[in-house]
């Protein structure tokens, strides 16, 4: 039985991303009918038991628990000083 990426996503109980993301990096077979991207239910299932995946958020899962996808602290850049609005909204103190 074919299934689309979303039908395979609610089938898991993951998001439609985490599927994208796990055929993209080649960790679950699929087959390609023009654009259309559809998965065999049993032939998923047997490579997740092979390559050892889970569904529960383990480490070798296919849920992103902030590894390599998750999203990076911008650095702090140190302020150069006043310029342009900044200078012109403050006060200037009288002597």
């Amino acid at each position: 039985m074919l299934l689309t990426a979303k039908e395979l996503a609610q089938e898991f109980d993951v998001h439609i991303t985490t599927i994208r993301r796990a055929y993209r990096t080649g960790r679950i077979p699929y087959e390609r009918l023009c654009k259309m991207y559809l998965f065999d239910l049993e032939k998923v299932r047997h490579a997740m038991r092979l390559n050892g995946l889970t569904l529960v958020g383990d480490e070798d899962g296919l849920r992103a628990t902030g590894g390599e996808s998750r999203r990076r602290a911008q650095p702090i850049r140190p302020r150069l000083g006043k310029t342009g609005a900044s200078i012109a909204q403050t006060p200037r103190r009288k002597k």
